[in-house]
């Protein structure tokens, strides 16, 4: 679904008016209050001061109080109901981006992982800044309005010269809203980007150090921070200029009108109360056309950010066709998945050049790929994150082609573990229990997979406490916990890619013959993409895969025995 920055903003008025319209209308009230307290200040002057009225004057200080009592409080509720109006948006648009990037079936989006985080979070409550940016604007325009007429009233050629210089202005700060947009878009982009970096080196610093990689790293960092940096900076030269552009000009028009009334008040054609209300409504003056020359910028990182989110929302999805929830599965008409069989025909995908593999129900099949590049396309293909045209062969899934079948489904039946794992905070229980598993599963997980060696390492056991990304855990361990995730879930068809390459060779073996046990049965098929003897010697067969196509099959011991480039890649 197509969406634009503008229909983002648009959206977020229309489902925030009621909101939006009251707060206006009591930033409205407030302002007109604002206005009249020169105008009663000057009354007071000319009916009790002057004329010594002691009765005249305690009325006049009841009637001020009341005037500061209502605009005071107009603020203040004006301010909760929009302060309330726009958390509640940024909520909505955080929760939407949330929704679009955990579709099941993935966003064709160029944004890296940090970026989507910027996104869904600061972009997210910069847009909703837009209800403040209208209800504002509203307030400022009934301030210079009732300025404009207060000053007609008093003396036409004042009220005209701010009728006049107000618009000139605005112009002139509209003029110059495009190019602030265009900073701010850009310095928002390099900062999400900057952040997207910063959350892959922190998620590869341990890999990065073992490579020698920290300086590289570091200097790649420095160079997208610094290139963040100028993208502020020339935001902040703009802004900085506009606004004392801006002021400057207020200020002048202000002075100008007190400046006038004080040549009126000389010549005789004000009164002593009327130069009062003249001079403290200019003073005044400067607060409205502040705020409208500070909206401008903030309109333009309101838009940018916009922006950013609706190209998020409007990322179409890498696999088209397919029922995205499981309401819609349940009622969907499509055939759904007989048996766990897996069956690729001619798939070509990244490096793979027409592949066919099968895998039947209740079989374990190895796949040795010689380059790696070819492993990472095909888990690609059979993870389901990558669309297939027809002409890019046929990934078959019980029988039935996946383009045929409901996504939920396909989720349902197939889980791609891949080699690079998530855990999250929490716990080792909470990273491995999933919906579909109960204690008996758990437990035999657990035990297949070989965490109980970290559980007997701790107190708590399964309850031991893990933090972001598995960070207290080595990488061994939090392989393990994703591994035992996997077989907890006890999918159908479940493909492993390289579980145990961080785990010693006497572990390895107890994971192997462990898989093999939990997944034997008619009612699974599982696929081990990997060049791991251990795991190999436990498959049913195995595949062999080089320059993305297959180039051998058999047993892992006919292989070993018969095939020279074999026995050197996998016998190492």
């Amino acid at each position: 679904m197509a969406i634009s920055g503008g229909g983002v903003l648009r959206r977020a008025l229309v489902r925030h008016r009621a909101r939006m319209v009251g707060s206006s209308l009591l930033f409205c009230l407030h302002q007109f209050c604002e206005t009249m307290v020169p105008v009663a200040i000057g009354i007071i002057v000319s009916r009790a001061v002057e004329t010594g009225d002691v009765t005249a004057m305690l009325l006049s200080l009841v009637g001020l109080a009341a005037l500061f009592v209502v605009l005071s409080f107009a603020y203040r509720i004006g301010a909760r109901i929009i302060v309330v109006a726009i958390e509640r948006e940024a909520h909505l648009l955080r929760v939407e981006v949330a929704r679009t990037v955990l579709d099941p079936r993935g966003i064709d989006t160029e944004l890296s992982a940090g970026e989507l985080l910027t996104v869904g979070t600061s972009d997210a409550e910069k847009t909703s800044w837009i209800l403040d940016v209208v209800a504002r604007s509203a307030s400022a325009t009934t301030a210079l309005v009732v300025t404009a007429v207060a000053l007609l009233v008093v003396d036409v050629p004042l009220g005209l010269a701010v009728v006049i210089g107000t618009p000139l202005l605005l112009l002139v700060l509209q003029w110059c809203a495009p190019v602030l947009t265009r900073a701010a878009t850009a310095s928002q982009t390099e900062i999400a980007r900057v952040s997207g970096l910063a959350t892959d080196l922190v998620g590869g610093v341990r890999p990065l150090r073992g490579i020698g990689g920290e300086g590289a790293a570091a200097r790649r960092y420095a160079e997208a921070s610094r290139r963040a940096l100028d993208a502020t900076l020339r935001l902040a030269r703009g802004n900085s200029a506009y606004l004392g552009l801006s002021a400057t000009v207020g200020s002048l028009l202000a002075a100008g009108v007190a400046g006038g009334a004080g040549y009126l008040a000389l010549t005789g054609r004000l009164t002593l109360g009327e130069l009062v209300t003249v001079v403290g409504l200019a003073q005044f003056l400067v607060e409205p056309l502040s705020s409208l020359s500070r909206l401008p910028g903030v309109t333009a990182v309101v838009r940018g950010s916009a922006d950013r989110v609706a190209t998020v929302l409007g990322a179409p999805p890498l696999v088209e066709g397919a029922v995205p929830d499981p309401d819609a599965a349940a009622t969907d008409a499509r055939p759904s998945v007989r048996a766990p069989r897996l069956d690729l025909h001619a798939v070509a995908h990244g490096s793979l050049r027409g592949i066919d593999l099968d895998v039947a129900p209740g079989e374990t099949v190895g796949v040795v790929a010689y380059r790696p590049a070819d492993a990472e396309s095909l888990v690609s293909v059979l993870s389901g994150q990558v669309p297939l045209d027809p002409s890019a062969g046929r990934v078959g899934v019980g029988g039935t082609d996946v383009r045929e079948l409901p996504l939920t489904e396909v989720r349902r039946t197939v889980l791609v573990e891949p080699h690079a794992a998530d855990l999250f905070a929490g716990t080792v229980r909470t990273n491995i229990v999933t919906r579909a598993a109960d204690e008996a599963r758990l437990d035999a997980a657990v035990t297949a997979s070989a965490v109980t060696d970290l559980i007997d390492l701790h107190e708590a056991g399964l309850d031991h406490p893990v933090t972001d990304r598995g960070a207290s855990l080595s990488g061994g361990q939090r392989q393990r916990v994703a591994l035992a995730r996997a077989l907890a879930a006890d999918p159908p068809l479940l493909v492993l890619h390289d579980p145990t390459t961080a785990v010693d060779s006497v572990t390895e073996h107890a994971i192997a013959d462990g898989i093999r046990t939990l997944r034997a049965g008619p009612d699974r098929a599982t696929v081990v993409v990997s060049t791991s003897p251990a795991l190999l010697a436990v498959t049913d067969r195995v595949v062999v895969i080089d320059d993305g196509r297959v180039v051998a099959r058999g047993t892992h011991r006919s292989l070993s025995t018969t095939d020279p480039t074999y026995r050197e890649r996998v016998l190492r």
